[in-house]
């Protein structure tokens, strides 16, 4: 048990701890840190809800073996559904923070959010598939939320930025990219992963090492103009 509570847990924070230390300029508080991955883990509740229902009304229009409603399912049941809940819980728990100052601030925070959801998810999955399935999440879907979640953080620091400095129509459109981004590369994750063709498996692998090289030199980028909001 506490084997396998390691396996799924270390990945995740390692993630956390990476992002976390990349904010130079100005360290955030650790008690809104850890808020932020408390909100993280509930979030799965109501994602889990939310997903069974839209997923049920989905096959009761959508006939389930179709590429369709896999494309239905991932895109809007799941993508839009996880990144929509942790967006929330992101919003609430940071936008007002006296801490959120700086740019790179939302992308830490974002990271946090995510970092919760995905862990409490990885603790499901391991305890149920074991130690195998921790290796295979460990370098796929931890660090995909976690890239997820740098977009939108990326998108919700920009969009901070525009309100403090009075532009408001810039802001809600990087408030509407601070979901849409991460719901469009986490569906199209979800959604190679789905198809059974080994087309759809290079693909997958292609996608994966792409997304992770952006999202290695956005974030690195971002560290280096971080700056006053």
């Amino acid at each position: 048990m506490t084997l396998l509570l390691l396996a799924a847990l270390l990945p995740p924070l390692f993630l956390m701890i990476k992002i976390y230390k990349l904010d130079k300029v100005e360290k955030e508080p650790g008690g809104l840190i850890v808020k932020l991955l408390i909100f993280g883990v509930l979030t799965t509740i109501p994602a889990a809800f939310l997903e069974s229902i839209l997923i049920s009304l989905a096959g009761g229009i959508i006939s389930p073996k179709t590429t369709l409603f896999i494309l239905v399912e991932n895109f809007f049941c799941v993508g839009l559904v996880e990144e929509g809940v942790k967006y929330f819980a992101l919003k609430k728990g940071s936008w007002n923070h006296p801490a959120f100052n700086y740019t790179f601030d939302g992308i830490v925070y974002a990271v946090a959010v995510s970092i919760g959801f995905a862990a409490a998810e990885n603790v499901l999955y391991v305890m149920e598939y074991g130690l195998a399935t921790a290796g295979v999440r460990a370098v796929t879907s931890i660090p995909g939320h976690c890239i997820f979640a740098i977009y939108m953080g990326i998108s919700f620091s920009l969009a901070k930025y525009c309100e403090v400095h009075g532009n408001l129509p810039l802001r809600k459109k990087h408030l509407r990219n601070a979901i849409r981004i991460p719901m469009l590369l986490h569906g199209f994750y979800d959604f190679c992963a789905s198809m059974k063709e080994p087309i759809w498996a290079i693909i997958f692998l292609v996608f994966i090492v792409a997304l992770d090289v952006a999202a290695y030199k956005k974030v690195n980028e971002m560290e280096r103009q971080d700056r006053p909001l």
